[in-house]
């Protein structure tokens, strides 16, 4: 069989029986129907708990990295390095980089209010974490994994991509900025690691896998029954355990980069059930420069309705392609709208521009469109669309606006 010969699938697939036992003997509470859930731990926070640990049961090597000589160690095979010996250098270099995150709504406040994870973004103390850890917040301490702390300020926070960045004064001598990664270079089956404070416990480590990828999360602004209709695109689907308490933290590849912000799970107990949701990397790049230089990030917005197509819409809107995204809707006024585009006819549902690329970037669906927007644009920017209008190809250029 494939699995008897080979030593790392074996190990691996006994890392998460491990894993699902442990989490088996947690007493959990049913909430009924499936939902998706933020995993901060919204509980009571004690203080920390050590565990005692026989540092001597596993022999690793006398090695010292920094990040980038772990990352070029580590795209060379793992021949002559069993996974069980990269897992623990891996945890070694970015578990000091990994913050708890405990929140208070005042500094008088003798139990949090709940927490999170965070991890290092930059040598100035700023730290990446899940605008849901801080949004109900106004007071911060972050732990340090060598259980050292210090309060944060909100530099700024993002409630659509659900990120935000908070600053400490001074950074323990480890703690250095984690490298990010690529989420446009992903793939499903590819190991994938977790660290954060699942229930509290800090400094917890969690294997698993890219269980998907294009998944969408939606915006707090939904969940809360308040304005807008947001989701983010390209979101990873990970089983590596992820609970209340992990929101915030790094899922990393085994090259030690940070390739996703861990930030929800589907669960119909509130905890982990193998279906969880890490915001990509490359909103990251893309929005957390703007939190630290202006507190807050604009979208890029044309104000259109978009819907996908299949095979039945296809025939009923008389379109020459199942492929694209198809106007169904300009909002009047807005860079759409001054840019020409054609809605659909509210009648029959016919006649509706095709959106096929956008600078020269194929789009496939309404997802594809929205990731652009999201993660390769900018407000003020003139895009070139390619549209099939009438079976006839056509470009229209549109100048971004800003979404409300």
């Amino acid at each position: 069989m494939i699995l008897r010969n080979n030593k790392y699938l074996v190990l691996f697939f006994t890392l998460l029986l491990l894993a699902t036992a442990a989490c088996g003997v947690s007493s959990i509470t049913s909430q009924g129907a499936d939902s998706l859930s933020k995993v901060s731990d919204n509980s009571l926070v004690a203080e920390e708990q050590t565990v005692s640990e026989n540092a001597d049961s596993v022999p690793t090597a006398e090695i010292t990295l920094t990040n980038s000589d772990f990352a070029a160690e580590a795209r060379q095979s793992l021949d002559g390095l069993d996974l069980q010996s990269r897992l623990i250098e891996l945890y070694d270099l970015v578990n000091p980089s990994v913050v708890q995150i405990l929140v208070y709504t005042s500094k008088a406040d003798r139990i949090p209010l709940g927490s999170g994870s965070g991890f290092v973004y930059d040598s100035e103390g700023r730290i990446v974490t899940n605008n849901h850890v801080v949004a109900d917040g106004a007071v911060f301490e972050v732990v340090f994994s060598d259980g050292s702390r210090s309060y944060a300020d909100v530099v700024g926070r993002d409630v659509d991509s659900d990120l935000a960045v908070i600053e400490v004064e001074n950074l323990p001598e480890n703690a250095n900025p984690v490298e990010l990664g690529d989420s446009d270079q992903l793939h499903a089956g590819q190991l994938v690691i977790a660290i954060g404070n699942p229930f509290g416990e800090q400094g917890s480590m969690s294997l698993g896998i890219i269980s998907g990828l294009g998944r969408s999360l939606e915006s707090q602004r939904i969940l809360d029954n308040t304005l807008g209709n947001y989701s983010l695109p390209q979101v990873i689907q990970t089983d590596a355990p992820i609970n209340p308490g992990n929101s915030g933290g790094p899922l990393l590849n085994m090259d030690a980069q940070v390739i996703g912000v861990n930030s929800a799970i589907r669960s119909t107990t509130g905890v982990n059930s193998g279906v969880g949701f890490s915001i990509p990397v490359n909103a990251v790049k893309q929005i957390i420069p703007v939190l630290i230089e202006e507190g807050e990030y604009k979208y890029s917005y044309m104000g259109i309705q978009i819907q996908s197509l299949n095979l039945n819409l296809q025939e009923r809107y008389d379109l020459l392609q199942p492929f694209g995204a198809y106007v169904t809707g300009v909002t009047p006024g807005a860079p759409a709208d001054d840019a020409g585009l054609i809605p659909a006819n509210r009648t029959d549902g016919k006649g509706g521009d095709l959106i096929i690329a956008i600078e020269g970037q194929v789009v496939e669906n309404t997802e594809s469109l929205i990731a652009y927007l999201v993660f390769k644009s900018k407000v003020g920017q003139t895009v070139d669309l390619t549209v099939i209008r009438d079976g006839e190809t056509i470009s229209l250029p549109m100048t971004l606006g800003a979404r409300p």
